[in-house]
């Protein structure tokens, strides 16, 4: 029966070890019976301490009530229990008798387990008054004040993140952490702060240690699956895990806290954890679950304690579950496999393969090869793959071309009869890659059987048939290949090859949204990836737009373009992009990148986009020759494919721009001839012949206003923007016509996308001539690509007071206001 009247001091339900304080300070002299629940570490001692200290304050007697009898207490003192959980069931009766008193400042502490019946009872007499406290974590805002007190500074946000991450806001913990780690980061705790957990773990009992050691081995918490694990029953493994709990180790979610791991991990004997590792091991993969998580610990040690039949086919087991998102740890796993006694010949081809995915591309060769050669060796399929696909990635396909051929005659891989189509059409053997086509492909109709077929067809059909069906068949395949992702090892990817074929016929929506898919499906891994995102900086470059050009190519990261196919696309990007935007310093720059990634890859029809782009700045460059074997390989291989016209005329295009640079109108002449041959095979073929024959007029002074504006009118809505631009504003400073060079430079300025503006066409300045000489054109080609008077005057043979007397000549013709406009005006007309 409750026979309290006395008042009681009014603490909200649910308060906060705040809110407690500060109801005690308020009136120390009300009865108040308060239980405080909170597991190990959680401030129940400190928040006794703490009210402790202000009852002293107000002069009130505190009285510890585990080390008296409390049937001798008077009234007027306050009483504080810590840990009641280990109090004897006579203390408890007497704290329960305590608690109907009505006048009683009592205050216990307990943790949630144990929770004996007499506990129990006790608590629930305390609850009579008011729900029990229950302490809590620390969030954000307490771990950053609880920083600043243990270190006296503030802490970065970004600590405070990694200091919940680590002890789940467990006050202790943090404590711990700070001390051992300057504000708080990711580093090893130091062995002195490891031993303060000693304690913890001896607290926790025989049961609640062996189940932190499994737990700390990557073991789940249940009983179910602990009990077999670690020779216990289920209800000592019950007990075990409420210790673990109890002891503030663990988080909402029953996962053990990283800093309780690391502190287990290293006061845990190793031959105990490796006796349980073992048998986790061998649990999993008896019942055919991942083993990743258990066995990584051990890749960064010796394991040979562990070394055995069922460690090897652990390690093995993992290195396949890691293969896809860590093929770095794969590699690793296999390695331990073998070190662990799995036979080494079952694992070489995994092992080619997980190098191959990180780009240890010698390894991966070096593996590829002891499987091919080997007769007994397993997986010689996944051998041949892993060699063509690192082939294709160092700017060889013919070779792995080759490879993905013979690969048909046995060691077959998902996608070898399509590789090896797309190689031999890529490097001029369309009889042989035909025969292959016609071959029948066994094996099941699979989404990615059906993305490799559509491949070789697309391919077939862009280099012997239409491009709007091959363009279509390729996006058939990249799209099928989509579902397939990084789980698969390719030579290339099907969204790169339909890209590449877009952009030759002039289909760049199209090339930028099966690109924007692959990347966004991760088709082939981050090895296929990056060449795509380079692709669709390519797309940009080729419309002429380089300011997207060149941030996409911000976007990809540093390093990731270190293979020579990529190199060789990368490199050209650049060179185009400065080329494109006449920055002559930057083509300088890349000059001897230039030679290197032409060296070292061969010729084939994906490296058409990259050699017409470096043909075109080599000759802006003035260092044409040596590139010119190249070129004649380029057009002897289209010459080998019967000169496909998809194929053949965007290499053409910029091969006769580059010939207009060196004024080699014979050249310009041979390449108007080949545009027109392919002139009737897709709308931007037809553009580019067009435009090509005005070009040839053009350049023989012959400009035609309404033909070259018709002219860049069809290169504009075939897509190639800038280079209809350059064609209206060329024309115009080679016309005598003012009012057609006026009409002229606002096509210009229409067909990039600028406002027209109203131009000075009278007044003094104006002269007769509407058109800049050549000795002017060649002034401000420098001037606009940056050089000062001085440095044009050197390079000119003329004096810097010359030159200054070209650009006054120039500014009044054009009718510019100042400097800025003028060489606005100069870009436009050289563009």
């Amino acid at each position: 029966m409750d026979h309290r009247t006395a008042p009681q001091r009014d603490v909200p339900s649910g308060a906060s070890p705040a809110l407690m304080r500060q109801a005690v300070a308020n009136d120390p002299n009300a009865a108040i019976q308060v239980a405080i629940q909170g597991a190990g570490g959680y401030g129940k001692t400190a928040l006794l301490v703490a009210l402790a200290g202000i009852y002293r304050d107000a002069g009130v007697t505190v009285v510890n009530g585990a080390a008296q009898r409390l049937d001798t207490v008077s009234e007027d003192v306050a009483v504080v229990v810590d840990d009641a959980h280990r109090a004897t069931d006579r203390t408890l009766h007497e704290l329960a008798e305590l608690a109907r008193r009505p006048s009683a400042r009592l205050f216990v502490t307990y943790r949630p387990w144990p929770r004996r019946p007499a506990l129990t009872a006790l608590v629930e007499e305390l609850g009579r008054s008011r729900p029990p406290l229950l302490l809590g974590a620390l969030g954000p805002a307490e771990v950053a004040r609880h920083a600043r007190n243990v270190l006296g500074e503030s802490v970065h946000a970004d600590s405070v993140e990694r200091l919940l991450a680590r002890t789940g806001g467990v006050p202790r913990l943090v404590t711990r952490v700070l001390a051992g780690v300057r504000g708080g980061g990711a580093g090893r705790l130091p062995a002195s702060v490891l031993d303060q957990f000693q304690h913890d773990m001896e607290q926790l009992g025989e049961h609640g240690r062996a189940c932190l050691t499994a737990m700390a081995a990557g073991a789940a918490a249940h009983p179910e699956l602990l009990a077999p694990l670690l020779d216990l029953d289920h209800s000592e493994v019950a007990d075990g895990l409420n210790a673990v709990r109890a002891g503030g180790l663990t988080d909402q979610s029953d996962a053990l806290l990283p800093v309780a791991r690391e502190a287990a991990a290293a006061l845990t004997p190793l031959d105990r954890r490796l006796a349980v590792l073992r048998r986790m091991v061998e649990t999993a993969v008896q019942r055919g679950r991942p083993v990743l998580d258990l066995v990584r610990p051990l890749l960064d040690r010796d394991v040979a304690p562990v070394a055995g039949p069922l460690m090897a086919e652990a390690f093995e087991q993992a290195g396949d579950e890691a293969m896809q998102a860590a093929p770095a740890i794969a590699g690793r796993c296999y390695r331990a496999a073998v070190e662990a006694g799995a036979r080494p010949e079952r694992l070489t081809a995994r092992r080619a393969r997980a190098a191959a995915e990180t780009v240890a591309f010698d390894d991966a060769l070096r593996l590829a090869d002891e499987v091919l050669v080997g007769e007994s060796t397993s997986d010689r399929g996944l051998g041949a793959q892993v060699a063509a696909t690192v082939l294709a990635h160092r700017g060889l396909l013919r070779r792995s071309a080759a490879l993905c051929e013979w690969s048909t005659r046995g060691a077959r891989w998902p996608g070898d009869q399509a590789f090896a189509v797309v190689g031999l059409l890529g490097t001029g053997r369309p009889a042989d890659a035909k025969e292959l086509l016609n071959q029948r492909e066994d094996g099941p109709p699979t989404s990615l059987s059906g993305a490799t077929a559509e491949l070789a067809s697309g391919m077939q059909e862009s280099v012997a048939g239409s491009a709007v069906t091959s363009v279509s068949t390729l996006a058939r395949s990249a799209s099928l290949a989509e579902p397939a992702g990084k789980s698969v090892l390719l030579p290339d990817s099907p969204a790169a090859v339909a890209a590449i074929v877009a952009m030759h016929c002039g289909e760049f929506d199209a090339a930028e949204s099966v690109l924007s898919r692959g990347i966004e499906a991760g088709t082939g891994g981050s090895l296929l990836v990056n060449r795509q995102r380079l692709l669709l900086a390519w797309v940009a470059l080729v419309r002429g737009d380089t300011v997207t050009a060149r941030a996409r190519w911000d976007l990809i990261p540093d390093g990731a373009c270190e293979q020579p196919r990529d190199r060789l696309l990368a490199t050209a990007l650049e060179a185009g992009i400065a080329s494109r935007d006449n920055h002559i310093p930057a083509l300088n720059a890349v000059r001897g990148r230039i030679r290197q990634v032409v060296a070292e890859h061969h010729v084939d029809l994906f490296t058409l986009l990259p050699l017409g782009e470096l043909v075109m700045a080599a000759a802006r460059l003035r260092d044409h020759e040596w590139l010119e074997p190249h070129r004649r390989d380029a057009f002897t291989l289209l010459d080998d494919l019967d000169s496909p016209p998809l194929w053949t005329g965007l290499l053409a295009w910029r091969c006769l721009h580059a010939s207009m640079v060196l004024d080699d109108l014979d050249a310009v002449r041979h390449y108007a001839d080949v545009l027109d041959a392919t002139a009737q095979h897709n709308p931007m073929a037809s553009a580019m012949s067009v435009g090509a024959a005005t070009w040839v007029r053009v350049l023989a002074g012959k400009v035609d206003e309404p033909e070259v504006s018709e002219a860049a009118r069809g290169l504009h809505a075939a897509g190639l923007v800038a280079d209809a631009a350059q064609l209206a504003g060329q024309a115009a400073l080679r016309t005598t016509d003012r009012q057609a060079m006026l009409s002229l430079l606002e096509r210009a300025r229409t067909l990039q996308g600028k406002p027209t503006r109203p131009r000075a066409v009278g007044g003094a300045g104006a002269g007769d001539e509407a058109v800049l000489s050549a000795r002017e054109k060649e002034v401000a080609e420098l001037v606009v690509a940056g050089h000062t008077y001085k440095q044009v005057g050197q390079k000119l043979f003329i004096s810097a007071k010359t030159v200054e007397h070209h650009i006054g000549r120039m500014k009044q013709r054009l009718g510019c206001a100042g400097r800025e406009e003028l060489l606005q005006r100069l870009r436009d007309l050289l563009t």
